[in-house]
């Protein structure tokens, strides 16, 4: 049932005023001595020429409760609702249970398509951690417009394209073999290209054989293909191990050099609509006062990045005929999507308003920043290791009898890692810390995790079929039920607000104040006792929270352990 909603229409019929006018003033009090919702009446002075405490009295006085509102209190120029604190765990219990899993998605998006481009590794480098944050962020943004009926398309848009690979080809010529290659993969490569560069800051004509390398791949060499796609093979790979740990999916692995073919058509429209402007050699589109030239073509006729985005955004609105693209890229380019945002828009193309740039914060490390041409990296593939590795110890020490340990460990150790990264607003700076992300005390995914196990073990104990037997719902009569019960009502709205915003952070903070909730139900409450019909109920409540949290975790990409 939508409490928000029943409680508007009523205020809205005592108000004579249309429902939707009303619908976003009502809050939910911070103390809940004060009501279980709030309706502020400032904004209806103007509208209603009264003084706000004097339209709370009038409405309060001409409501029509509903029979789940158990009181009404006025506040100065707030109406406060008193809910049927039974009624409404029922309700909401109910709501849950019918979903059958599925309970906070919805069908909202179906029917429309959005495009996602995230993670975006780069051949023949490392997956570092810096490459952390868009691949989850992505990966959970991907999760959650699908649960809420959109058909999302997961694209990695590979860093295939460049003269960062003519210089690789040079240093393999140089000094690699391909025993190493073969055995060591991107550790080797990232070798190369680090001494590489150390070796053309003494002799810079080794640049020019980078470029000349990089020329052949362009031309079609043979060799260099050869090569570049062997190198391309490898770290695709090797990166693939870490995308199954963290269960990441991608629909399309189109990367820059697929568009290769792709961007003269967009070239020559520009042309068409006198839209290029030759400026110190290169070509570029004005774009006003606000923001500085896009270059589309620089003074030798390469193309750029924006040049590239811009075929792969007319090539996606073709292939999948989006209703949104994001593009999960850290706020250090928002120059760079409002630049050529901007071109698709004065190009003419009303679809330019579904393109959304989803920035967010900067990783470093806690002694500086990272750096792939230093060798200044720390690899993802070891944070997770690593991460399992401590949990595997901990699981060890605490459950020696648990079963399946390292499948445990594995996900509990992945979680951490994810969960942490997703705990804030994406648009934060992280300065990444091996102690902090691999610490499972406090609001961690371990702690959340443990309570989905804690509940999952409590519904297995009960020796009789509580989801059947008859229930009295008068075991749930507390404080500590009715706070987890609304938390549990809540979670469609924070998946719904989590889309709108495109914020997982939320869901993985909604996850954590319910688990804090059904913890303090379990340590006020004694859940298994003689009295079946009290215990069934408990047990309901406790199996919905198990859901929840579930589903909550596997929209952030973390899996949920029925032991521990």
């Amino acid at each position: 049932m939508d409490y928000k909603k029943a409680i508007i229409d009523a205020v809205a019929k005592a108000a004579e005023i249309p429902a939707e006018e009303l619908l976003p003033l009502i809050e939910i009090p911070a103390d809940t001595e004060m009501g279980d919702y709030a309706f502020p009446c400032f904004r209806l002075a103007k509208q209603m020429r009264k003084a706000p405490q004097m339209i709370a009295a009038d409405i309060s006085a001409k409501l029509e409760k509903p029979d789940f509102i158990e009181g009404v209190q006025v506040v100065g120029a707030y109406i406060n609702i008193f809910l049927n604190k039974q009624r409404y765990i029922e309700d909401v219990l109910n709501d849950v249970n019918k979903q059958d899993g599925s309970f906070g998605g919805s069908d909202l998006g179906q029917g429309k398509t959005v495009c996602i481009d995230y993670s975006s590794i780069n051949i023949a480098k490392p997956f570092h951690i810096g490459h952390l944050s868009t691949t989850v962020i992505g990966n959970s943004l991907y999760r959650i417009y699908g649960f809420l009926g959109y058909k999302p398309v997961g694209i990695n848009h590979l860093g295939d394209w460049g003269t960062q690979f003519g210089k690789l080809i040079a240093a393999y010529k140089k000094w690699g073999s391909k025993e190493d290659i073969e055995s060591s993969a991107i550790t080797a490569m990232l070798g190369l290209y680090v001494r590489f560069h150390e070796e053309a800051q003494m002799d810079e004509s080794l640049n020019d054989e980078g470029r000349a390398w990089f020329k052949k791949i362009e031309d079609g060499d043979l060799e260099a293909l050869e090569i570049f796609n062997w190198f391309k093979e490898l770290t695709l790979k090797e990166v693939g191990v870490i995308y199954d740990m963290l269960g990441v999916h991608f629909d399309s692995y189109a990367g820059e050099s697929f568009y290769n073919d792709k961007m003269q058509p967009v070239i020559d429209e520009l042309k068409q609509k006198n839209m290029l402007e030759l400026s110190e050699g290169a070509y570029v589109v004005r774009l006003g006062d606000d923001l500085p030239p896009c270059i589309v073509l620089k003074s030798d006729g390469a193309t750029l990045y924006s040049t590239r985005d811009l075929a792969a955004a007319f090539y996606r609105k073709k292939t999948y005929d989006f209703d949104k693209c994001l593009y999960v890229v850290a706020y250090q380019q928002n120059l760079h999507f409002k630049q050529w945002f901007k071109v698709v828009e004065m190009m003419g193309y009303n679809w330019a308003k579904d393109l959304e740039h989803i920035a967010f914060g900067m990783v470093s490390l806690e002694d500086g920043t990272l750096s792939t041409r230093k060798g200044k990296v720390v690899f993802l593939q070891d944070v997770l290791n690593k991460a399992i590795e401590k949990t595997l110890t901990i699981i060890k020490e605490k459950s020696p009898n648990l079963e399946n340990k390292e499948q445990v460990a594995k996900a509990v150790g992945v979680g951490a890692v994810v969960f942490d990264t997703l705990s804030s607003a994406r648009i934060k700076d992280i300065t990444f810390s091996f102690d902090r992300v691999l610490n499972f005390d406090g609001e961690t995914g371990p702690y959340v995790q443990y309570t989905h196990a804690r509940c999952a073990s409590l519904t297995r104990r009960a020796d009789f079929d509580w989801a059947a037997a008859e229930k009295d719902y008068t075991a749930l009569d507390s404080t500590e039920a009715f706070a987890v019960a609304k938390l549990l009502y809540a979670f469609p709205e924070t998946v719904q607000k989590a889309c709108e915003k495109n914020e997982p952070y939320l869901v993985t903070r909604h996850t954590i104040e319910l688990a804090k909730a059904m913890n303090r139900f379990y340590y006020e409450h004694r859940i298994i006792d003689d009295n079946k019909a009290q215990t069934a109920a408990r047990l309901e409540l406790t199996a919905c929270v198990k859901q929840v949290i579930k589903t909550g975790l596997w929209l952030i990409g973390v899996e949920s352990p029925d032991r521990m």
